[in-house]
């Protein structure tokens, strides 16, 4: 080989050598720069994440223990431990009183988000705000390689909203003679000063959707109270004395004094007229009384077959449960009920109103009444 050919060769290898020296200590730079960043935008997500569970985990906890203990400064404990049992960037989440909220959630419309007001006095809602910024308790996340990019912390804020929907509800229902009744048409199945008939009459249709309604709480995750009113009118027919509304069963969370009371009043005639503003205010006595929770969302399942003859105007007693934050769904079964009046009463207190041309319609009404709320929502 010609030595001019391997000086050549040489300069050319050299200049390639230098070429790729060049390019690595430019691209090095950007690659170290890409690498960073890829990686912090992991990590960010990651920490976010977690801050999201721990935000999650720490509102639940609260929201649950209000809705046990009734008692806000137990939930606020409450979800402060809930929060150190969950890492954020290898530390626990911290979280101050301030960050703790307590409000209200209300669902402005079926199907529609709910929204969250602070303070007040019905509270079923707990807001908590986690954050890891240069102010919180943890302070900011540290980036890898922060210096590369310029910047070495970033600071993650999540807020989580958890509602307890308990309920503490009353059954108002019905008593009156026309009860006896066949659900549809006229005349009474079976003795007149017998018990009612268990599945042709209003009567028998209404036990058994009054079984259907506590057995569907009994599946639903909360725990809600319940309490049964019935009432008619004062007066004495077939040897036995009736009243106008009676308290049968008290606010309980077993509901089995609520059965024993149906199959009572199911074991002997049912006679009076319609006094449906008695029973609304039995029922307004039982969702203020000692055993209701303060913080429960409070409402009246009110039935009636038939007209109102007698007693005050029953939009009146709803007009008086609205002022109490009770909320009544009403419930006609059998044509020959009072289809606006009722409807009157249920958009007075921001209730529905329901009707039931069948025992079988009725049930499915009551079922749906019992299973419409969730347990908990989180936002």
């Amino acid at each position: 080989m010609k030595l001019s050919n391997l000086n050549h060769r040489t300069k050319c290898t050299g200049h390639r050598t230098g070429a790729m020296l060049v390019l690595i200590a430019i691209t090095l730079p950007i690659m170290i720069i890409m690498a960073a960043f890829a990686l912090n935008v992991a990590w960010m997500q990651l920490v976010r994440t977690e801050l999201r569970t721990a935000t999650d985990a720490s509102s639940r906890a609260a929201a649950k223990t209000l809705s046990l203990q009734q008692d806000v400064p137990t939930a606020r404990q409450e979800a402060k431990k809930a929060a150190r049992r969950n890492r954020v960037a290898n530390s626990p989440l911290l979280v101050r009183n301030r960050e703790i909220e307590f409000g209200f959630s209300r669902q402005p419309s079926s199907g529609s988000r709910f929204v969250f007001s602070p303070g007040g006095e019905v509270l079923n809602s707990v807001r908590v705000t986690g954050n890891r910024t240069a102010t919180s308790r943890g302070g900011p996340v540290d980036l890898f390689l922060g210096g590369v990019l310029g910047v070495n912390t970033f600071e993650p804020i999540v807020a989580a909203t958890s509602t307890q929907l308990d309920r503490d509800i009353c059954l108002v229902v019905d008593r009156s003679g026309s009860m006896m009744r066949n659900v549809v048409g006229g005349g009474t199945p079976g003795p007149n000063c017998g018990p009612p008939h268990p599945t042709l009459s209003r009567w028998g249709g209404l036990s058994i959707a009054v079984a259907g309604f506590v057995d569907e709480l009994e599946q639903t995750p909360q725990q809600e109270q319940c309490a049964l009113v019935s009432y008619s009118s004062d007066g004495r027919e077939c040897g036995i004395s009736f009243t106008t509304s009676d308290i049968n069963a008290d606010l309980e969370f077993t509901y089995q004094p609520i059965r024993d009371e149906m199959a009572r009043l199911s074991s002997r005639p049912v006679k009076g007229f319609t006094n449906i503003a008695a029973g609304i205010d039995d029922g307004i006595d039982v969702l203020t009384g000692p055993r209701s929770r303060p913080f429960a969302l409070r409402s009246i399942v009110l039935l009636t077959d038939g007209i109102k003859n007698r007693g005050r105007e029953p939009v009146q007693a709803a007009n008086d449960a609205a002022a109490e934050n009770i909320v009544i769904n009403a419930v006609t079964f059998s044509d020959e009920a009072d289809f606006a009046r009722m409807r009157a009463v249920a958009n007075a207190t921001g209730g529905k109103h329901y009707h039931a041309p069948n025992a079988a319609a009725l049930e499915a009404i009551f079922r749906e009444i019992a299973s419409t709320l969730p347990v908990l929502i989180t936002d």
